[in-house]
């Protein structure tokens, strides 16, 4: 069996309608996902994604290198190919090669499903749970619609929830400038002292309304200081929070010791690590409760699953990355890797399947009820890719939010 062809699409239904309930990424431009199918001589094909938001076209640059060293290889060698791929590149790491990667990888554990006859997490070592816990977003513009929308969310038989208000950074975004032409994005000022004062506050007001027993977590976004973040998760400490996510940026992450040794909220972060080497003293040196990596940019189920194997000795869990700017494929890939890991914790949530345009452009979504998510039990993957209708949604440039603080230097966002 002989890979004949890789193709690659980039499409984006998002650019020209916004979606409720799918994450606030959807600004002008909308998002654009990266599709793979990597085809072989018996016919079968796997379906795979690559994309990583406002970096699309880096990543299709290297796709298409990769093509040309792919054609010809047996789909049935993931691991060497996982490899042959890393070291195709002497500057190897990083998140577009890491990406690039994960696309493959995925499409080729989609193709070894479907040879087998058998979804992928069973061919991961069978189910360690019946469903996927899975957490969404709660934001609002003042207290009671945060809580209103945590509740709305709870009624769904939602049990987890991320709650936020006014977006990140929240009342510490001070003020708006427009940018400087059409298709950029607006600049946003930040400054942290509101936003210290104003978290514990909505945490307070969220426990006296919904009690101590609801799993809530909220995402700082690396917006604060060593010493801001300690501040704030000693604060929060009351509140019992399931985890306070990227508490400092990743550049920083020797200083989660620190942090650690003011306060017993767990602490999750990790969604734009892509190299095991930036994760492994995280877990070595027990600085975090939860990794936060998502497959599809650590180099997709192979090395994913690696990690979170080095991960469960050092008692930490797994809280993938999954807003909406991951596409539909890659978190069927997620899904069915935390099902078959021992040290599971949550997934990050788009319900993709409530919305039309991706059920036909990716048909079939994963399910989600009672608060947990499942695998299609189809072979493979159990998703698709409709590229005719693709055709319908093409590329539309995305950049990433501005954000500085009120000098005018510049901050993360």
């Amino acid at each position: 069996m002989k890979i004949t062809d890789v193709k690659i699409f980039v499409v984006n239904p998002t650019a020209a309608e916004k979606f409720d309930g799918i994450g606030h990424l959807y600004r002008s431009g909308g998002v654009n996902y990266v599709v793979v199918k990597v085809l072989t001589d018996e016919g079968v094909y796997g379906v795979g994604e690559g994309t990583l938001y406002a970096s699309e076209l880096a990543v299709v640059s290297v796709l298409k290198n990769f093509r040309e060293l792919l054609i010809g290889k047996d789909p049935n060698d993931i691991e060497d190919t996982w490899h042959f791929l890393h070291r195709s590149t002497y500057w190897r790491g990083g998140p577009i090669f890491k990406t690039a990667i994960a696309a493959i990888d995925i499409a080729l554990w989609d193709i070894k499903g479907k040879l087998a006859n058998m979804p992928v997490y069973q061919l991961l070592g069978g189910s360690c749970r019946k469903g996927v816990l899975v957490y969404r977003h709660a934001d609002g513009r003042d207290l009671k619609e945060v809580t209103d929308n945590i509740r709305k969310w709870l009624e769904q038989g939602y049990k987890v929830i991320r709650a936020q208000m006014g977006g990140y950074g929240g009342s510490g975004n001070l003020k708006f400038e427009p940018a400087q032409r059409e298709g950029l994005p607006d600049i946003t000022y930040f400054e942290p002292s509101r936003y210290l004062i104003e978290v514990p506050k909505l945490f307070e007001h969220l426990r006296n309304e919904l009690g101590m027993e609801v799993d809530l977590l909220h995402d700082v976004h690396e917006q604060l200081s060593p010493i801001e973040a300690a501040q704030l998760a000693k604060r929060l400490e009351p509140y019992r929070l399931f985890f306070l996510e990227d508490p400092v940026s990743p550049e920083q992450k020797d200083v989660l010791a620190f942090i650690r040794s003011q306060t017993t909220t767990p602490i999750a972060i990790g969604e734009i690590f892509c190299d095991r080497e930036q994760i492994l003293p995280l877990f070595v040196n027990r600085l975090i409760d939860y990794i936060r990596i998502a497959p599809l940019h650590v180099g997709g189920i192979t090395e994913a699953r690696k990690i979170m194997a080095i991960a469960e000795p050092f008692g930490v869990k797994s809280a993938f990355h999954g807003a909406a700017d991951l596409g539909p494929i890659s978190q069927a890939a997620a899904v069915h890797l935390q099902m078959s890991i021992h040290n599971f914790g949550v997934q990050e949530w788009t319900d993709f399947r409530s919305i039309q345009v991706f059920c036909d452009l990716f048909p079939t979504p994963c399910e989600v009820s009672g608060g947990y998510a499942y695998p299609n039990e189809k072979p493979g993957l159990g998703i698709d890719f409709n590229e005719e209708l693709a055709e319908r949604f093409p590329y539309s440039p995305v950049y990433m939010p501005q954000i500085r603080r009120i000098d005018g230097t510049v901050h993360g966002y």
